[in-house]
Protein backbone atom coordinates (compact mmCIF):
# COMPACT_ATOMS: atom_id res chain seq x y z
CA UNK A 1 0.00 0.00 0.00
CA UNK A 2 1.25 3.46 -0.84
CA UNK A 3 1.92 5.66 2.16
CA UNK A 4 1.49 9.23 1.07
CA UNK A 5 1.10 10.94 4.41
CA UNK A 6 0.94 14.68 4.93
CA UNK A 7 4.25 15.91 6.27
CA UNK A 8 3.04 19.20 7.71
CA UNK A 9 0.05 20.55 9.65
CA UNK A 10 -0.98 22.80 6.76
CA UNK A 11 -4.72 23.03 6.28
CA UNK A 12 -5.94 21.93 2.86
CA UNK A 13 -9.56 22.37 1.82
CA UNK A 14 -11.04 20.24 -0.96
CA UNK A 15 -14.34 21.64 -2.24
CA UNK A 16 -16.65 19.48 -4.36
CA UNK A 17 -18.57 22.08 -6.35
CA UNK A 18 -21.02 21.70 -9.23
CA UNK A 19 -24.28 23.48 -9.90
CA UNK A 20 -25.88 20.49 -11.62
CA UNK A 21 -27.33 17.83 -9.35
CA UNK A 22 -27.08 14.08 -9.89
CA UNK A 23 -23.77 14.09 -11.78
CA UNK A 24 -21.58 12.39 -9.16
CA UNK A 25 -20.47 15.33 -7.04
CA UNK A 26 -21.11 13.57 -3.72
CA UNK A 27 -19.50 10.42 -5.10
CA UNK A 28 -16.38 12.49 -5.79
CA UNK A 29 -16.38 13.85 -2.24
CA UNK A 30 -16.76 10.34 -0.80
CA UNK A 31 -13.93 9.02 -2.98
CA UNK A 32 -11.66 11.84 -1.79
CA UNK A 33 -12.36 11.07 1.87
CA UNK A 34 -11.74 7.36 1.29
CA UNK A 35 -8.57 8.02 -0.69
CA UNK A 36 -6.97 10.32 1.86
CA UNK A 37 -7.77 7.97 4.72
CA UNK A 38 -6.42 5.01 2.77
CA UNK A 39 -3.21 7.00 2.39
CA UNK A 40 -2.97 7.48 6.15
CA UNK A 41 -4.33 11.01 6.46
CA UNK A 42 -6.83 12.38 8.95
CA UNK A 43 -9.77 13.88 7.08
CA UNK A 44 -12.66 16.06 8.23
CA UNK A 45 -15.62 15.65 5.84
CA UNK A 46 -18.36 18.32 5.88
CA UNK A 47 -21.76 18.12 4.15
CA UNK A 48 -23.43 21.45 3.32
CA UNK A 49 -26.25 20.01 1.19
CA UNK A 50 -29.47 21.29 2.82
CA UNK A 51 -31.73 18.95 0.83
CA UNK A 52 -30.26 15.45 0.83
CA UNK A 53 -27.16 15.51 3.05
CA UNK A 54 -25.95 12.78 0.71
CA UNK A 55 -22.36 12.67 1.94
CA UNK A 56 -23.53 12.40 5.56
CA UNK A 57 -25.39 9.21 4.61
CA UNK A 58 -22.02 7.45 4.35
CA UNK A 59 -21.96 6.52 8.03
CA UNK A 60 -18.45 5.07 7.95
CA UNK A 61 -17.03 8.44 6.88
CA UNK A 62 -18.12 10.28 10.04
CA UNK A 63 -19.37 13.33 8.17
CA UNK A 64 -20.29 16.56 9.94
CA UNK A 65 -23.52 18.17 8.73
CA UNK A 66 -23.67 21.92 8.35
CA UNK A 67 -27.26 23.16 8.35
CA UNK A 68 -27.37 26.29 6.20
CA UNK A 69 -31.15 26.66 5.75
CA UNK A 70 -33.05 29.21 7.81
CA UNK A 71 -36.76 29.92 7.25
CA UNK A 72 -36.80 27.87 4.07
CA UNK A 73 -33.84 29.54 2.36
CA UNK A 74 -30.06 29.26 2.33
CA UNK A 75 -28.70 31.68 4.94
CA UNK A 76 -25.20 32.56 3.75
CA UNK A 77 -24.24 33.65 7.24
CA UNK A 78 -24.24 29.98 8.22
CA UNK A 79 -21.18 29.56 6.01
CA UNK A 80 -19.35 31.65 8.63
CA UNK A 81 -19.40 28.54 10.84
CA UNK A 82 -17.55 26.55 8.20
CA UNK A 83 -15.00 29.30 7.56
CA UNK A 84 -14.38 29.64 11.30
CA UNK A 85 -13.23 26.02 11.34
CA UNK A 86 -11.14 26.32 8.20
CA UNK A 87 -9.36 29.39 9.58
CA UNK A 88 -8.75 28.17 13.12
CA UNK A 89 -8.12 24.43 12.75
CA UNK A 90 -5.36 22.50 11.03
CA UNK A 91 -6.02 19.45 8.90
CA UNK A 92 -7.48 18.19 5.67
CA UNK A 93 -11.11 19.08 4.96
CA UNK A 94 -13.40 17.71 2.24
CA UNK A 95 -16.50 19.85 1.79
CA UNK A 96 -19.46 18.66 -0.27
CA UNK A 97 -21.98 21.27 -1.40
CA UNK A 98 -25.40 20.44 -2.78
CA UNK A 99 -26.59 21.77 -6.13
CA UNK A 100 -28.94 24.11 -4.27
CA UNK A 101 -26.04 25.60 -2.29
CA UNK A 102 -23.61 25.92 -5.21
CA UNK A 103 -24.60 29.48 -6.16
CA UNK A 104 -25.06 30.80 -2.58
CA UNK A 105 -21.78 29.25 -1.41
CA UNK A 106 -19.76 30.47 -4.38
CA UNK A 107 -21.25 33.98 -4.16
CA UNK A 108 -20.45 34.00 -0.44
CA UNK A 109 -16.87 33.02 -1.16
CA UNK A 110 -16.48 35.69 -3.84
CA UNK A 111 -18.22 38.49 -1.94
CA UNK A 112 -16.19 37.84 1.20
CA UNK A 113 -12.90 37.27 -0.68
CA UNK A 114 -12.78 33.86 0.99
CA UNK A 115 -10.27 32.22 -1.35
CA UNK A 116 -7.71 35.02 -0.93
CA UNK A 117 -8.30 35.12 2.81
CA UNK A 118 -7.77 31.37 3.18
CA UNK A 119 -4.62 31.43 1.06
CA UNK A 120 -3.16 34.38 2.96
CA UNK A 121 -3.90 32.44 6.15
CA UNK A 122 -1.77 29.56 4.87
CA UNK A 123 -4.66 27.38 3.69
CA UNK A 124 -4.55 25.59 0.36
CA UNK A 125 -7.76 25.34 -1.68
CA UNK A 126 -8.50 22.64 -4.27
CA UNK A 127 -11.82 22.75 -6.15
CA UNK A 128 -13.21 19.54 -7.63
CA UNK A 129 -15.60 19.99 -10.55
CA UNK A 130 -17.49 17.15 -12.26
CA UNK A 131 -17.94 17.10 -16.02
CA UNK A 132 -20.31 14.42 -17.30
CA UNK A 133 -21.38 13.17 -20.69
CA UNK A 134 -24.92 12.99 -22.01
CA UNK A 135 -27.61 15.61 -21.48
CA UNK A 136 -25.87 17.19 -18.48
CA UNK A 137 -22.70 18.05 -20.43
CA UNK A 138 -23.65 21.68 -21.11
CA UNK A 139 -24.74 22.30 -17.51
CA UNK A 140 -21.59 20.77 -16.02
CA UNK A 141 -19.38 22.70 -18.43
CA UNK A 142 -21.16 25.86 -17.30
CA UNK A 143 -20.56 25.03 -13.64
CA UNK A 144 -16.87 24.36 -14.32
CA UNK A 145 -16.55 27.63 -16.25
CA UNK A 146 -18.22 29.66 -13.48
CA UNK A 147 -15.69 28.40 -10.96
CA UNK A 148 -12.66 28.63 -13.28
CA UNK A 149 -13.36 32.25 -14.26
CA UNK A 150 -13.43 33.38 -10.65
CA UNK A 151 -10.45 31.55 -9.22
CA UNK A 152 -7.02 33.07 -9.54
CA UNK A 153 -4.71 30.07 -9.54
CA UNK A 154 -4.22 26.53 -10.77
CA UNK A 155 -6.48 24.81 -8.25
CA UNK A 156 -9.21 22.88 -10.10
CA UNK A 157 -9.35 19.10 -10.44
CA UNK A 158 -11.74 18.05 -13.20
CA UNK A 159 -13.56 14.75 -12.76
CA UNK A 160 -14.54 13.36 -16.16
CA UNK A 161 -17.52 11.14 -15.39
CA UNK A 162 -18.51 8.96 -18.36
CA UNK A 163 -21.36 7.19 -16.55
CA UNK A 164 -24.00 9.00 -18.64
CA UNK A 165 -22.02 8.80 -21.87
CA UNK A 166 -18.74 9.77 -23.48
CA UNK A 167 -17.67 13.34 -22.84
CA UNK A 168 -17.62 14.88 -26.29
CA UNK A 169 -18.87 18.11 -27.82
CA UNK A 170 -19.23 18.10 -31.60
CA UNK A 171 -16.87 15.14 -31.65
CA UNK A 172 -14.20 16.86 -29.54
CA UNK A 173 -12.96 15.56 -26.15
CA UNK A 174 -12.92 17.82 -23.11
CA UNK A 175 -9.37 19.08 -23.57
CA UNK A 176 -10.32 20.41 -27.03
CA UNK A 177 -13.48 22.19 -25.84
CA UNK A 178 -13.52 25.96 -25.46
CA UNK A 179 -14.41 25.63 -21.76
CA UNK A 180 -11.11 23.87 -21.10
CA UNK A 181 -8.94 25.83 -23.54
CA UNK A 182 -10.13 29.15 -22.06
CA UNK A 183 -9.36 28.00 -18.50
CA UNK A 184 -6.51 25.53 -18.97
CA UNK A 185 -4.22 27.56 -16.69
CA UNK A 186 -6.66 27.01 -13.80
CA UNK A 187 -6.71 23.19 -14.08
CA UNK A 188 -4.48 21.25 -11.72
CA UNK A 189 -5.32 17.90 -13.30
CA UNK A 190 -8.08 15.43 -14.08
CA UNK A 191 -9.49 12.14 -12.85
CA UNK A 192 -11.37 9.91 -15.24
CA UNK A 193 -14.38 7.88 -14.11
CA UNK A 194 -14.41 5.47 -17.05
CA UNK A 195 -17.58 4.08 -18.55
CA UNK A 196 -17.30 0.33 -18.08
CA UNK A 197 -19.64 -2.59 -18.74
CA UNK A 198 -22.98 -1.44 -17.31
CA UNK A 199 -24.22 -4.98 -16.64
CA UNK A 200 -21.28 -5.78 -14.37
CA UNK A 201 -19.15 -2.82 -13.23
CA UNK A 202 -22.04 -0.38 -13.59
CA UNK A 203 -24.47 -2.37 -11.46
CA UNK A 204 -21.85 -3.08 -8.81
CA UNK A 205 -21.03 0.60 -8.40
CA UNK A 206 -24.72 1.56 -8.46
CA UNK A 207 -25.50 -0.89 -5.66
CA UNK A 208 -22.58 0.37 -3.61
CA UNK A 209 -23.64 4.00 -4.03
CA UNK A 210 -27.32 3.24 -3.36
CA UNK A 211 -26.36 1.53 -0.11
CA UNK A 212 -24.05 4.46 0.78
CA UNK A 213 -21.15 2.10 1.30
CA UNK A 214 -17.48 2.93 0.97
CA UNK A 215 -15.28 0.70 -1.15
CA UNK A 216 -13.84 -0.84 2.01
CA UNK A 217 -17.31 -1.63 3.36
CA UNK A 218 -18.43 -3.12 0.05
CA UNK A 219 -15.36 -5.34 -0.08
CA UNK A 220 -16.24 -6.63 3.39
CA UNK A 221 -19.98 -6.87 2.74
CA UNK A 222 -21.61 -10.23 2.15
CA UNK A 223 -24.17 -8.81 -0.29
CA UNK A 224 -21.52 -8.57 -3.03
CA UNK A 225 -20.26 -11.66 -4.86
CA UNK A 226 -16.58 -12.50 -5.17
CA UNK A 227 -16.42 -11.15 -8.73
CA UNK A 228 -18.41 -8.03 -7.84
CA UNK A 229 -15.81 -7.29 -5.18
CA UNK A 230 -13.04 -7.86 -7.70
CA UNK A 231 -14.65 -5.33 -10.06
CA UNK A 232 -15.11 -2.77 -7.28
CA UNK A 233 -11.46 -3.21 -6.35
CA UNK A 234 -10.47 -2.52 -9.97
CA UNK A 235 -12.52 0.70 -9.96
CA UNK A 236 -11.14 1.81 -6.59
CA UNK A 237 -7.52 1.12 -7.53
CA UNK A 238 -7.88 2.96 -10.83
CA UNK A 239 -9.28 6.08 -9.14
CA UNK A 240 -6.74 6.02 -6.32
CA UNK A 241 -3.84 5.63 -8.77
CA UNK A 242 -5.05 8.67 -10.71
CA UNK A 243 -5.28 10.67 -7.48
CA UNK A 244 -1.76 9.55 -6.55
CA UNK A 245 -0.51 11.06 -9.81
CA UNK A 246 -1.96 14.45 -8.87
CA UNK A 247 0.06 14.74 -5.61
CA UNK A 248 -2.84 16.52 -3.93
CA UNK A 249 -0.97 16.85 -0.64
CA UNK A 250 1.70 19.00 -2.32
CA UNK A 251 1.54 22.47 -3.93
CA UNK A 252 1.27 22.21 -7.74
CA UNK A 253 4.63 22.70 -9.42
CA UNK A 254 3.88 21.81 -13.04
CA UNK A 255 1.18 22.37 -15.59
CA UNK A 256 -1.62 19.85 -15.91
CA UNK A 257 -2.56 17.94 -19.02
CA UNK A 258 -6.14 16.74 -19.23
CA UNK A 259 -6.35 13.36 -20.99
CA UNK A 260 -8.25 13.06 -24.23
CA UNK A 261 -10.23 10.13 -22.83
CA UNK A 262 -11.01 9.14 -19.27
CA UNK A 263 -9.32 5.76 -19.72
CA UNK A 264 -5.97 7.52 -19.95
CA UNK A 265 -4.23 8.37 -16.73
CA UNK A 266 -3.86 12.02 -15.84
CA UNK A 267 -0.29 13.18 -16.40
CA UNK A 268 1.71 16.21 -15.42
CA UNK A 269 3.71 18.09 -17.99
CA UNK A 270 7.45 18.39 -17.45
Amino acid sequence: MTTNKVGSPQTTVHLSLQGKGGVGKTLVASILVQYFRERGMTVYPVDTDPVNHSLAQYRELGVERLDVVRDGRVDQRQFDVLLERLLTESGLFVVDSGASTFIPLWHYMLENHVLDYLRKSGRRIVVHSVITGGQALADTLSGFTDVARTTGERSIVVWLNEYFGHIQQDGSPFREMAAYRDNEQKVLGAVGIARRNQDTFGRDVEEMIASKLTFAEALRNGQFSIMAKQRLKIVRDDLFEQLDALNLDEPPRTAAVVPSGTREKTTLAS
